[in-house]
């Protein structure tokens, strides 16, 4: 982790480079827009902790992925703080290019819902790609269902398997690995259902550092044996989406008068910021 060092967007692989080693997980925190990026890099500020700045492909409707570089690099600069600038869940390759364009450092190419083999092939043309300009590319194997205020559809739970998680590996060259063990995207409907058997035989037969997706509302000895067992990198996104939203329909419904739009972009930078130094903190609590 970094403390104290110059300004810099790092690849991803910089970032995760030691926490297999060390048993320590970085935070994924989805961000939107000007107020979601600013929470993520005054976090990393505060906590003297390097972090991941990732931004949807489902986003593209809410900024341009150059817009999102300029905002990163500006903050990241002026705090001193390094990040690596993620695309998160990609599912089509010309957006990814335009991400790589744009100057960001790692990509995600999304091909869970693709049949084994054509999986294994696009993402092996997203990893040519991207390595050939030092950018890392994170893939995905099984498919993560949805939860409660989840904006996925059409996704339906299949555990990754731990001899096509090798053999993918293998044959793809990717950086790092995103498993399905029972997480969700969105909160937990009910009582979290991990499945710590398959993800220690997926660690045990890969090399990479593994990723959680479903963050946000996993318990704490969940995660911590997650990170025991290989998890380097884990995605928060709804809770921090929640919080603010709810933190200021509160303010809303209580304040006197109607507020200036300034208080409420101050507000979902607190608020946002909370949420995400939250999980900071427990990811590195090695």
């Amino acid at each position: 982790m970094v403390k104290g060092a110059e300004s810099v967007i790092v690849n991803l692989k910089e970032i995760l480079c030691d926490c297999k080693q060390k048993k320590y997980a970085v935070g994924s925190f989805n961000v939107y827009n000007y107020e979601t990026i600013k929470s993520v890099i005054k976090s990393s500020k505060e906590m003297c902790i390097s972090t991941i700045v990732a931004f949807g492909e489902k986003y593209y409707q809410n900024m341009h992925p150059k817009e999102v570089y300029k905002l990163v690099n500006e903050m990241a600069e002026r705090e001193r703080v390094t990040v690596a600038l993620h695309l998160d869940h990609c599912k089509n390759i010309e957006n990814i290019l335009l991400a790589i364009q744009a100057g960001f450092t790692s990509v995600m190419f999304d091909g869970s819902m693709l049949p084994f083999e054509e999986n294994i092939e696009k993402t092996k043309r997203v990893v040519d790609i991207a390595h050939a300009v030092g950018v890392s590319v994170e893939a995905e194997l099984g498919s993560i269902k949805a939860g409660a205020y989840s904006s996925e559809e059409g996704y339906d739970e299949i555990y990754t398997d731990p001899d096509k998680a090798k053999e993918f590996i293998e044959k793809t060259n990717v950086d790092a690995l995103a498993v399905s063990i029972g997480t969700v995207h969105g909160f937990y409907k009910g009582e979290p259902r991990i499945n710590l058997d398959i993800l220690d035989k997926i660690y045990k037969k890969t090399d990479i550092p593994l990723v959680l997706h479903g963050g946000s509302g996993l318990p704490e000895d969940t995660v911590r044996n997650c990170i025991q067992r290989g998890i380097c990198k884990i995605n928060v996104n709804t809770e921090i989406s929640y919080s603010v939203v709810e933190k200021m329909k509160k303010f809303l419904l209580t304040a006197e008068a109607l507020p200036h739009f300034s208080e409420l972009s101050t507000i979902a930078v607190e608020e946002g910021s909370r949420v995400v130094k939250k999980y900071m903190e427990l990811f590195y609590n090695k």
